[in-house]
């Protein structure tokens, strides 16, 4: 046998292997061959790509059109595990994303969609843009409208924008963890978030306020005075966790699990321990915080039933079926690790 055959029977073995699928399927795929069901030429080509092999000519396929994916920076884990969602999604209906970051500094939202739309794109999904801030002019979605440019609103409903939004129950949220908080003996318990001109600040607000008046019996003022604005941050965190820690906090439920860090990180610098004298809970249980010292007890967002659903729906608008102009909501999830305790 020579080298190059050797080499290629090698290559169709680590692909069956990787695919679950016989090396004769993988031959099937690669020379174009009928007779294999889509899902599994779909595996096939997926370990393709996971193995670092190159697709044949034949295999590469035309795009359906572009599709712009608009985030805020990456920084937060949170979004680049939804922008890996939505173009999974896009890519097996057989669209190109182009991922387009945010960064201080650098391209503004109204930058970016302009770009997008010289260059044809199909649609756009906003993650948690302009339309999530209360201040900001949503007079820029009706001109992208009048270009007749779909669109669909992750994170953030706004009344005043005519588009369908895909969001997580942020006041289910924090009925959730002050439930498991108040279930483990916690009487005194702050909120950490970010810039209360935010619509899923607002959200958790109302959420947090709810709860501990019904939960707790404090007054609305009272649990206001438990709420601390900061920034979606390590260094936010902290800072909001100090304030909540002055003020006899024996549990901060977090905005994001970023600043959740930053509350237990503010914790250990008072010579605290979590969750022996403070409980923290985390939002949206981004990769890798399972591995986090300790484990964060955190709020799911349901990512993989948010993105596939927001791609659905502006699919559904690509296709000239417009969707339900207004909200559709995701209930989170309570996952519970090693952050939390009893009160001691």
């Amino acid at each position: 046998m020579n080298t190059a055959r050797a080499a290629n029977t090698a290559r169709l073995a680590d692909i069956a292997a990787q695919a679950g699928v016989s090396e004769a399927t993988v031959s099937r795929v690669l020379n174009g061959k009928p007779g294999v069901a889509a899902a599994t030429r779909q595996a096939v080509l997926a370990a393709l790509d996971v193995l670092g092999y190159e697709r044949p000519t034949r295999l590469r396929q035309r795009s359906a059109g572009l599709i712009g994916l608009i985030t805020p920076e990456l920084s937060n884990p949170i979004f680049p595990a939804l922008a890996q969602v939505i173009e999974q999604v896009l890519t097996r209906f057989g669209y190109t994303p182009v991922l387009c970051t945010q960064t201080p500094g650098g391209s503004t939202e109204d930058e970016l969609v302009e770009m997008l739309v010289e260059r044809g794109v199909t649609g756009i999904v906003f993650v948690s843009g302009l339309h999530a801030d209360t201040t900001a002019d949503t007079a820029r979605y009706d001109k992208l409208q009048g270009q007749g440019v779909p669109f669909v609103m992750i994170n953030g409903f706004s009344e005043r924008v005519s588009a369908p939004f895909i969001s997580p129950d942020d006041r289910a949220a924090m009925w959730m963890a002050l439930r498991h908080l108040i279930g483990l003996g916690h009487r005194r318990i702050g909120l950490a978030v970010g810039p209360s001109r935010f619509v899923p600040v607002l959200r958790k607000e109302e959420g947090f306020v709810a709860a501990a008046q019904d939960l707790l019996g404090l007054s609305e003022e009272e649990s206001r005075s438990l709420i601390q604005h900061s920034l979606f941050t390590v260094e936010g965190g902290q800072a909001a966790a100090n304030a909540l820690l002055d003020k006899g906090c024996t549990a901060i439920v977090c905005g994001s699990d970023l600043m959740a860090f930053g509350a237990i990180r503010g914790a250990r610098a008072r010579g605290l321990a979590v969750p022996k004298d403070i409980s923290v809970v985390g939002f949206d249980d981004s990769p890798l915080i399972a591995f986090a010292d300790p484990p964060l007890t955190t709020i799911r967002q349901p990512v993989e039933s948010m993105g596939a659903a927001a791609v659905n729906v502006l699919l559904e608008e690509i296709g000239g079926n417009p969707a339900q102009r207004g909200e559709f909501v995701f209930q989170p999830e309570l996952v519970v690790r090693g952050s939390t305790g009893a009160l001691s």
